[in-house]
């Protein structure tokens, strides 16, 4: 990888905010493409645009963007397929993506000529994409970019989980009672995770393990986890 693109993972790694990424990544992902235009989006769970930001290109795309629909995008549809990276000649001759609807009533209209994009992914699904431009008499997308794109959007992916996790524990109720980490063993042993289980998943010794329920049970004055599962639950739910 090239020294851009660890440092732009490193930026990624240390944002404590969703706008710190999205920003990090407008930023400077562009160059490590070598982009002309460049984005990312969210989507509803039908796949409908509902946050979105571009660089290079204006915002009246978007609307020419879903007259079309998604399903007339074949990288798209690729995408929520596989959940991998994609360009347009990985999977397309030049004619035939010359040749798409979407290409000749989107693209070819914004001077996009070659097309890269990666999803998002998050609590099981596809949470949006990233995706980069190239505009006409530039060269395609190679195979060293898939595989950038592909670091792009899976260091990306975890980060903005991180991120929306620690949101969601700093508003929770229960920072009141308990910390993250111990926040975190509740919800694993909700899940139903024995000792051993929790060791292994946390990575620390299973007394260790023993030791923070030992803490979390005096805090909430609780003696079995079963208990403290439906205190907790009475908690968050006030």
């Amino acid at each position: 990888m090239t020294q851009k693109l660890h440092s732009l993972i490193s930026k990624f790694a240390s944002a404590n905010h969703e706008s710190e990424l999205r920003s990090h990544f407008m930023v400077n992902a562009g160059d490590i493409l070598t982009a002309t235009a460049w984005g990312w989006k969210f989507f509803a769970n039908d796949f409908r645009v509902i946050d979105f930001e571009f660089q290079g290109l204006p915002s009246s795309i978007l609307q020419h963007y879903e007259e079309i629909g998604y399903r007339c995008d074949p990288l798209m549809c690729f995408a929520i397929q596989s959940h991998a990276p994609v360009h347009e000649e990985a999977i397309l001759t030049p004619k035939n993506w010359q040749r798409s609807i979407i290409y000749q009533h989107v693209f070819s209209r914004y001077n996009i000529e070659h097309l890269a994009i990666a999803p998002l992914i998050g609590d099981g699904g596809l949470l949006g994409k990233i995706y980069f431009t190239r505009s006409k008499n530039t060269p395609p997308f190679t195979q060293e970019n898939l595989l950038q794109l592909s670091a792009l959007s899976t260091h990306l992916s975890v980060c903005l989980t991180r991120v929306k996790w620690q949101q969601k524990t700093r508003e929770s109720p229960l920072v009141k009672y308990l910390t993250p980490r111990e926040q975190q063993i509740a919800n694993l042993i909700a899940e139903g995770l024995k000792t051993a289980e929790l060791s292994a998943e946390l990575g620390i010794t299973q007394n260790s393990v023993k030791q923070a329920l030992k803490r979390m049970f005096a805090k909430l004055n609780v003696s079995t986890r079963a208990e403290m599962i439906a205190k907790l639950r009475t908690i968050s739910s006030s």
